[in-house]
């Protein structure tokens, strides 16, 4: 699609959605306009509804006002008429009083047997009618024979008088009565005249509320109900009798007061009514009933009592209405859509015209031909962006030709780096996040005997059982982003060759900084190694030759002792069991100066176990003891209670020990005090040994160079001791360092970790 087609399809379609829009806002206002207008149309009804209800109320309350003192001057002038006694009066009398008194009929009820009970009436049906089963009849009546004030809430309470409301005739239920009931304790019986009230229904239907509804119906067609609910009684069970199959209502417990209840949903109007109750205000809710979609609308108003109007107005009015109003706006707007994409059709092609020349520019760009610039016409955003492109086809000119040196210098670089990796004698390769090999040099081949093509993209299984999982260890470190560098360990090559090996291990990143692989340079040190032991049997021999004129002495001692008894023996030709103990304690010490001396006659494994450096530190001052005493040096060692096992090689400790003890009292030619503690590293829990000397010091600018290989302050020395023993504590992760003042001594402090569980021994060639 051109530029100038999709111009004028965005356009298009901006001005589509700006007139839906405008077509939504319209609807959803006019929507609610018409709501809010059928909202008030309904609060007025209510209004109008609540004033009828309260008028009626009022009249109603009049009339009854007027009966009830009509039916307790009738009660008063019967009582007057009849005797007190009940057994003295027949019903007969009681129609002939109830014609003369110009009521419908007289009624005498009598305390029998826990309940009240018609005795005497002039309508026979009334006739053994007990009051227990009336609720609050039954209440008031038991008030007035007591002769207290009645506390009923409903009817009129006047002294030994009480009206309860307009109901239903329990012995005929076609009647509506309204009754009196009097007893002052002068007879013996409740005196409870009443009379038709049938017209008072024929007044709520004429003119009372149920006229004004059907009116209102009637003048307002989408108004569909007016309903008035009795919240204490809508929802709820009514009080019903049974008379003569029939269910009869009370008047005075109904649930609807006025109206017709035509949609029905009693528990969803329940709710609505509690709402409307709890507000004191209108609540209005959609609803679908009877398959009407209403609007229903309760509004509280208060008579003698709160009573709730409900409204159900007809929303497919209202919906009507809006139909009407979206189709007239969707003619108008797609009449004015048509006319957009034509007009915007026409200027898309009069404003793109400048852009077909810089595309034709930008396309010779690509080409590569940068010699064409493009005329400017005007000083807008085309014509900003023609001069942009012209400085962009002068600067990519100009980019090319630099890229182009750039490219030949990274060929150059990338083959330089290429040769310097397979060139170099270190075997460097690439590994990803799950150990998978990516890449190798040449000199991994040569190291380790794998070929490129059958290792790239397999796992290097070339780790000695014993260094796996320090190695894991290891690596997890590399991987949270350390590095490791010159860590000597033993590899196996193709063919199962161990070879020891020097490694520095490093990340890979990507841009974001992420690390994605791990790199590997091998070092083989394989001779180095056993350089070292060389260097270390050199050392051992050198000590030997020092110590052997210790150790001669100290032979010729328990010799000479051998050979004085002997001769003894010889001349006498007997020897005492005290001689014989004496000869054979001189031959055992000869045996353990022979045998401690022989540590040194020839190489040892290297054997890691757990020890006792104390022990070690004591053999060792054993061996020193004759140079000691020849020297007049004097060893102390202190050494604290419950040291921890060290996991190493102790023919190598104790030479490290040897060097160090020979060095101190060789700093003290004219003998002195040689003090050795050894006491737990809380840190790290292993061991520190400080051997501190009274001797001459060491001068501060050479105490840098202890430990180079050939360096010594010594006329007979070769400078390869303490190079040996830095070389023996790296293997076992231990660490020396001096202090040392002239002219009062020099202090060595020795730190050797413990061994953690788990954890393998070093490897030592």
């Amino acid at each position: 699609m051109s530029i100038k087609a999709k111009l004028s399809f965005f356009i298009s379609i901006l001005v589509a959605i700006i007139l839906l829009l405008n077509l939504s806002i319209a609807y959803f206002s006019t929507k609610s306009g018409l709501e809010q207008q059928a909202m008030q149309q309904t609060e007025i009804i209510a209004k109008q509804v609540g004033t009828s209800v309260y008028s009626t109320w009022r009249a109603k309350m009049y009339m009854e006002e007027q009966i009830g003192a009509k039916l307790r001057a009738v009660a008063i002038a019967a009582k007057d008429f009849l005797d007190p006694d009940i057994d003295k009066v027949t019903n007969e009398q009681l129609v002939a009083l109830s014609r003369k008194l110009q009521v419908d009929g007289i009624t005498l009820w009598q305390k029998v047997d826990g309940d009240i009970v018609v005795q005497k009436s002039s309508e026979p049906k009334e006739i053994g009618l007990g009051s227990k089963g009336m609720d609050y009849w039954y209440t008031a009546f038991q008030q007035l024979f007591a002769l207290k004030p009645v506390t009923i809430p409903q009817g009129q309470k006047l002294p030994n008088f009480w009206t309860g409301p307009i109901n239903f005739s329990t012995s005929d239920p076609s009647k509506i009565n309204k009754w009196g009931s009097y007893y002052d304790g002068t007879t013996n019986y409740m005196i409870n005249p009443f009379v038709h009230v049938e017209e008072y229904m024929d007044f709520e239907k004429s003119i009372g509320t149920d006229r004004i509804i059907s009116q209102l119906l009637k003048d307002n067609p989408d108004i569909l109900e007016i309903v008035g609910f009795d919240p204490d009684f809508f929802g709820n069970n009514p009080i019903i009798k049974i008379k003569q199959g029939k269910p009869v209502y009370n008047l005075d417990v109904r649930d609807i007061k006025f109206g017709h209840y035509l949609y029905r949903d009693i528990p969803a109007d329940k709710a609505l009514i509690d709402r409307a109750i709890a507000a004191g205000s209108i609540i209005t809710e959609p609803a679908d009933r009877g398959g009407k979609r209403l609007l229903k609308s309760f509004i509280p108003i208060d008579a003698d009592k709160t009573y709730v109007i409900g409204v159900s107005f007809n929303r497919d009015a209202i919906r009507g209405t809006l139909m009407h109003q979206l189709i007239l706006h969707s003619i108008i707007g797609l009449c004015l859509l048509v006319a957009t994409v034509f007009a915007s059709y026409f200027l898309a092609g009069f404003l793109i015209r400048p852009l077909r020349q810089i595309l034709r520019k930008v396309n010779d760009v690509a080409a590569g031909r940068f010699g064409t610039s493009l005329p400017i016409r005007s000083n807008d955003e085309l014509g900003i962006l023609a001069t942009h492109v012209n400085e962009m086809s002068s600067s990519l000119h100009s980019y090319t030709d630099r890229l182009k040196d750039a490219a030949e210098e990274l060929r150059s670089t990338k083959q330089y780096l290429e040769s310097f990796v397979n060139q170099t004698s270190d075997a460097i390769h690439v590994a990803d996040l799950e150990g998978r090999l990516m890449q190798v040099n040449n000199a991994f081949e040569k190291m380790y005997g794998w070929r490129t093509e059958e290792i790239i993209g397999r796992r290097l299984n070339n780790i000695p059982e014993a260094d796996r999982q320090a190695f894991d260890r290891l690596l997890r470190t590399i991987k949270e982003g350390g590095a490791v560098a010159d860590y000597e360990t033993v590899r196996y090559r193709k063919d199962g060759t161990p070879i020891d090996v020097s490694m520095t291990i490093s990340t890979i990143r990507n841009e974001e900084g992420a690390i994605v692989a791990v790199a590997t340079i091998t070092r083989n040190i394989t001779s180095r190694k056993q350089t070292e032991e060389v260097l270390r049997r050199s050392e051992k021999l050198s000590m030997v030759g020092q110590l052997a004129a210790g150790v001669a002495h100290e032979i010729r001692n328990p010799l000479t002792t051998l050979r004085g008894f002997v001769q003894l023996q010889r001349q006498t030709g007997r020897s005492s069991a005290q001689q014989l103990e004496v000869m054979l304690s001189e031959l055992d010490r000869i045996n353990l100066i022979v045998s401690e001396f022989l540590v040194f006659s020839k190489p040892q494994a290297v054997h890691f176990q757990l020890v006792d450096v104390e022990r070690i530190m004591r053999e060792t001052i054993s061996l020193l003891d004759s140079h000691a005493a020849l020297s007049n040096v004097h060893i102390e060692l202190a050494a604290e209670k419950g040291l921890p096992e060290l996991d190493c090689e102790p023919n190598q400790l104790k030479q490290v020990f040897l060097n160090v003890l020979k060095n101190g009292m060789e700093a003290m030619p004219e003998g002195g005090r040689l003090r050795i503690d050894i006491g737990s590293e809380p840190i790290r829990g292993g061991v520190v040994i400080r051997i501190c000397d009274e001797g001459c010091g060491i001068p501060e600018q050479e105490l840098g160079r202890l430990g180079e290989p050939f360096y010594t302050s010594k006329e007979a020395g070769f400078g390869l001791g303490l190079m040996v023993t830095q070389q023996i504590l790296a293997n076992h992760k231990g660490t020396i360092r001096f202090e040392s003042e002239v002219g009062r001594g020099t202090c060595v402090e020795i730190r050797l970790p413990a061994r953690v569980d788990g954890e393998q021994p070093p490897h030592s060639a």
